[in-house]
């Protein structure tokens, strides 16, 4: 077939499927008036993991299962738009990778509200000024976000998602490669891209700044093609900067897991974490004690980690811990009555369905000419 048939064929289609969202569109309106006259939540999380998985399970010819999702998760925002807009806080400033992560979970028909910090995300959705926040919870090479943890301990709020961010990293400047002579970005990137710097900008000098976007934002500022930042690609694209190189962080799958909080609790969907917080008796074996109900009820375990308790750092310690399963499953239930009667004190954060892992990263690469 010629180019002009196979174009004439796409655009066939093009039509047909707008026929269809205009179909699902209205569907997901009269959805809407049923929710507000039952007092449902717009968002739905056990519904819509649900429904990726289902779109995402059989052959999907020459698309992916991440394609599918990410063309699904915009059919979904602007499906809960119709019915009402959802404000989302998240750990900002813009085109950071807490800003990706929260267009990732909601879409772009949201409305996203940038916070300074975690606290400042936290506070926000417990005044009712948004729905839900997003906010870090653990990077592959930084460990666990223990400000994210700290506010878990007096917070209301519960988890109501995950989400995973691949962290990709990308030089951007206005000028050429040869020409840098200093980089700009917040610590963690500049950590996470030592090597591939030490090997092709050996000379460089580093500039902290307070977020990857602040440090794209100050270079494109300066116009001066000695000064580059390390950023996201869509920080390139806001800022007007070139993308002198991309995929440049020294550890090739380094990805960074977020929570959604708020005030639901997700229903079960069989695929599902539960998060709880605890504390044992400051005495020798409590922990091992705690832990053995996970043993007994065969419920795997995915994260562990301890805090110093804020109202007395000599102890006790607050364990943090995500576990598989859904806090209404008979096994879970067991574990956590058992739990319950091992620990001094036991905080269920929630149970919310697990994300679905993300692809393997490409290797770091020079940006096309």
């Amino acid at each position: 077939m010629s180019l002009e048939d196979l174009r004439a064929q796409i655009d066939e289609l093009d039509q047909r499927i707008i026929a269809l969202l205009k179909q699902r569109a209205e569907i997901s309106y009269q959805i809407g008036q049923e929710k507000d006259a039952l007092g449902l939540p717009v968002y739905d999380p056990q519904r819509e993991a649900l429904l990726l998985d289902s779109l995402t399970a059989g052959d999907l010819g020459r698309l992916d299962a991440e394609a599918v999702a990410a063309i699904y998760r915009e059919i979904l925002s602007v499906s809960r738009a119709l019915q009402r807009r959802v404000t989302v806080a998240y750990l900002g400033p813009e085109y950071t990778f807490s800003h990706l992560a929260a267009v990732k979970q909601f879409g772009s028909a949201c409305q996203l509200l940038a916070q300074p910090t975690i606290d400042d995300v936290f506070g926000t959705v417990e005044r009712g000024n948004a729905d839900f926040g997003v906010v870090p919870i653990e990077n592959v090479i930084q460990g666990v976000e223990t400000r994210t943890l700290d506010s878990f301990i007096e917070s209301p709020l519960l988890i109501c998602g995950e989400v995973y961010v691949d962290v990709h990293i990308c030089l951007l400047a206005t000028g050429e490669l040869d020409q840098v002579r200093c980089v700009h970005s917040h610590p963690q990137p500049l950590a996470q891209c030592r090597q591939w710097l030490r090997a092709n900008l050996p000379q460089v000098e580093t500039i902290t700044a307070a977020s990857t976007s602040a440090a794209a934002a100050a270079v494109a500022a300066a116009r001066d093609p000695s000064q580059a930042a390390l950023a996201t690609a869509t920080a390139a694209e806001h800022y007007g900067l070139r993308v002198l190189a991309q995929n440049i962080e020294d550890q090739p799958n380094n990805r960074t897991r977020f929570f959604v909080i708020g005030n639901m609790a997700p229903e079960r969907t069989g695929n599902d974490k539960t998060s709880v917080l605890f504390t044992t008796r400051h005495r020798s074996g409590a922990l091992y004690a705690a832990l053995a109900p996970f043993s007994a009820h065969q419920i795997s375990l995915t994260l562990i980690q301890s805090r110093p308790s804020p109202a007395k750092l000599e102890g006790p310690y607050i364990f943090y811990v995500d576990f598989e399963g859904h806090q209404s499953d008979l096994a879970v239930r067991q574990t956590l009555s058992e739990l319950r009667e091992l620990t001094q004190t036991l905080k269920v954060l929630g149970s919310y369905p697990q994300a679905h892992p993300p692809q393997p990263a490409q290797s770091p690469r020079a940006a096309p000419a």
